[in-house]
């Protein structure tokens, strides 16, 4: 009779012990879980929070729109129906928005560069931490 010796691949063990290190999964799970802080954030209040409470309405989650164009040859910025020409203009009417939301530039393909640039130096002025250029083409 001729056996054969059983070819095992190098490195493997053939029996690892699970036991142990289940153990050992398990006390460091119980250290991390004992040894952890948490910490409650009270002073963080949401915006849905201060909608909610009636701090805000729920147009104060959507940012401003403002749109640069060219009307008639020259260059305007256009919130919802209201136009304005110039961007002291557009300062103004910024100011008065509530800033929480932020504030998307949209640039049509026609409108000058420096309308761009200028409105997105009016939204900065007026007090909007989010500004965001979006191309409309």
């Amino acid at each position: 009779m001729r056996f054969r010796p059983k070819h095992r691949p190098v490195g493997i063990p053939s029996d690892l012990p699970m036991t142990s290190m289940i153990d050992v999964v398990f006390l460091l799970l119980i250290f991390f879980m004992i040894t952890a802080t948490f910490v409650r954030e009270r002073e963080l209040r949401s915006t849905l929070d201060a909608v909610r409470e009636g701090a805000g309405s729920a147009a104060d989650l959507s940012p401003q729109i403002v749109e640069v164009e060219l009307r008639n040859g020259r260059s305007a910025y256009r919130i919802g129906a209201r136009i304005m020409r110039t961007q002291e203009e557009l300062f103004g009417v910024l100011t008065e928005l509530p800033k929480e939301g932020g504030v998307f530039i949209r640039v049509h393909g026609d409108a000058p560069w420096g309308a761009a640039a200028g409105a997105l130096q009016a939204a900065q002025d007026a007090g909007f931490l989010k500004r965001t250029y979006v191309p409309a083409d």
